[in-house]
């Protein structure tokens, strides 16, 4: 903001540079996924990369049907330690689900994998606030309020404010979850619409008003 001129930069000029690391990541895996669900490319071996910087990630590329994971990023910034860290971690997770080599789990995720429109819209979550882990900071309702759906009630308290969920206007978009700093201090319930499973397609094929969901 000094000099007007974008770091980095050559002799006065810049250019824009690419994309790399955990920002790339849901987008690695959405293209790794569309390969992977390809009746053509299915059998092709994958070799995923794009933001692998834990043995968490690495072992999403491999659910998602990644045969072998490459890491750039993350070793620049760390080193290549950092792959000793993700074969522990890696290895640590197969014992506790009990599979003897990564063939026994990649591309397990791939079915699980759909479109939006597809997705059944009779399934909803309602968020619950523990009052008993609750530490009244208030940022749940701020997310909330300011920029989703005002499904958090408020009543002024002293010292404290207290927090609840207004049950038929939340959404479940978990944004309080994200936000909050308490672990479990928001859990997201699942509550049905109706038992039945329907699509947005099938909605709008029956002519019903989109705004009940």
């Amino acid at each position: 903001l000094d000099t007007l001129v974008p770091n980095p930069y050559v002799a006065g000029k810049s250019v824009f540079g690419g994309y790399c690391g955990p920002a790339v990541k849901p987008i690695a895996l959405k293209m790794l996924t569309t390969i992977a669900q390809d009746e053509l490319t299915s059998t092709v071996p994958i070799s995923g990369i794009g933001g692998v910087s834990t043995w968490k990630d690495a072992v999403e590329f491999m659910l998602l049907g990644s045969t072998t994971v490459q890491v750039c990023t993350a070793a620049m910034k760390h080193g290549f330690r950092i792959v000793e860290d993700m074969c522990e971690g890696l290895n640590n997770w197969m014992d506790d689900k009990g599979y003897k080599t990564i063939e026994d789990f990649i591309g397990k995720s791939v079915e699980k994998i759909t479109h939006w429109e597809d997705l059944d819209i009779n399934y909803h979550h309602i968020a619950k606030i523990n009052q008993d882990k609750c530490i009244h900071c208030g940022l749940c309702y701020i997310a909330c309020e300011d920029t989703s759906h005002q499904s958090i009630n408020i009543a002024k308290g002293n010292p404290y404010n207290t927090y609840t969920i207004k049950d038929e206007e939340c959404v479940g978009c978990n944004l309080c979850q994200i936000v909050c700093p308490v672990d479990s201090c928001i859990t997201m319930e699942e509550h049905r619409v109706a038992p039945e499973y329907i699509n947005w397609k099938q909605w709008q094929e029956q002519g019903l008003p989109l705004n009940d969901h």
